[in-house]
């Protein structure tokens, strides 16, 4: 299988390694993964849901605390960055000038109060892509207004998976803060690792995933595509679609595995929901719950999920670990 691209060398930095972090809406834990690989300690994990949970658990060694909209943000260890990925929601208020208040009814309050309190040398968070243009752009807005409020300067940048040797085409939005104590003015994302990979990187074999075929009498392939590879015999970095099932709507598309997958999803429908379909040595598919865990960065050694749909919808959730690396190296760079 493809293994996590990174160089050795990143791994060995020394800024982070002394310093604790909170891993809020952690998931499965793809945060505490990355930090914890340039030596930083996990101090403390909010995670609603109990199956993610569960599998946080079992990886980790610790049991994420519930509803972070319960927990007092005094009962929290004091950490040098909190982390998340927390879900997108509109503001109720907005220009009122009233700093993380206007956040409130949302849970980017309770990242909001648990900074205002700790005063945490890092912010870093993740979203969807979209979030940059949510309630025309008022959401990100406010969301930098208020992180700049408590003392922290703020950059962000959309960046694709596909582009740090993931063949998974996965834009999200990642958002830095730096406490104004580190006199930090300017901070540059990582553009690409420069590596090149397709989705056959990291396939399982037809013997392991024969569970996983769709059989239909209702598929068509588009025959006027070609899939060549260009003068360096590489794959075109992104999803090569190359055939449909039924309407060929969302979930009904099948992909080239020379190519990158689609963007895992939590959600959706379809007989290739959450994974798409591709076709395999001339088998039509959905991916397994490992090949999601490996388009994610997560190591063949970390624990899945027993339950194939909570796998699925954990994954799709969750944050790319090679892509948090990146950015924290860039992080240990600038510190």
């Amino acid at each position: 299988m493809m293994e996590n691209m990174l160089q050795d060398s990143f791994l060995n930095k020394k800024n982070l390694q002394s310093l604790s972090f909170i891993d809020l809406f952690a998931g499965i834990g793809g945060f505490h993964k990355a930090l914890s690989s340039f030596g930083a300690t996990c101090v403390f994990a909010s995670e609603f849901d109990s199956f993610a949970a569960g599998v946080y658990k079992n990886n980790y060694g610790m049991l994420p605390a519930g509803d972070i909209t319960q927990i007092d943000e005094k009962q929290i260890p004091s950490h040098d960055i909190l982390c998340g990925g927390f879900p997108c929601q509109p503001f109720s208020i907005s220009g009122k000038q009233k700093g993380f208040e206007d956040t409130r009814g949302t849970l980017f309050f309770d990242i909001a109060r648990i900074i205002s309190f700790h005063n945490p040398k890092i912010v870093f968070l993740e979203n969807v892509a979209n979030f940059e243009q949510h309630d025309n752009g008022n959401t990100l807005k406010k969301v930098r207004e208020t992180l700049e409020g408590l003392g922290y300067s703020v950059f962000h940048q959309v960046l694709n998976a596909g582009r740090f040797g993931i063949p998974q085409n996965r834009k999200r939005i990642y958002i830095l803060g730096f406490h104004k104590s580190l006199k930090i003015n300017y901070f540059d994302f990582p553009v690409s690792s420069y590596v090149v990979s397709s989705l056959e990187d990291l396939l399982e074999s037809d013997r392991e995933t024969a569970m996983y075929r769709v059989y239909r009498d209702d598929v068509v392939f588009d025959t006027s595509k070609e899939v060549v590879p260009d003068l360096y015999g590489n794959y075109p970095q992104c999803p090569i679609r190359i055939g449909t099932v039924g309407k060929g709507g969302q979930g009904e598309r099948i992909y080239h595995p020379k190519g990158h997958a689609i963007t895992l999803s939590a959600y959706g429908g379809g007989v290739g929901a959450k994974t798409g379909l591709y076709l395999i040595n001339g088998q039509i598919r959905r991916l397994s719950p490992r090949e999601c865990a490996r388009l994610m960065g997560f190591p063949d050694s970390f624990i899945c999920d027993e339950n194939r749909n909570q796998a699925y919808k954990q994954f799709g959730n969750g944050v790319v670990i090679d892509v948090l690396q990146h950015i924290l190296n860039e992080v240990e760079e600038i510190l």
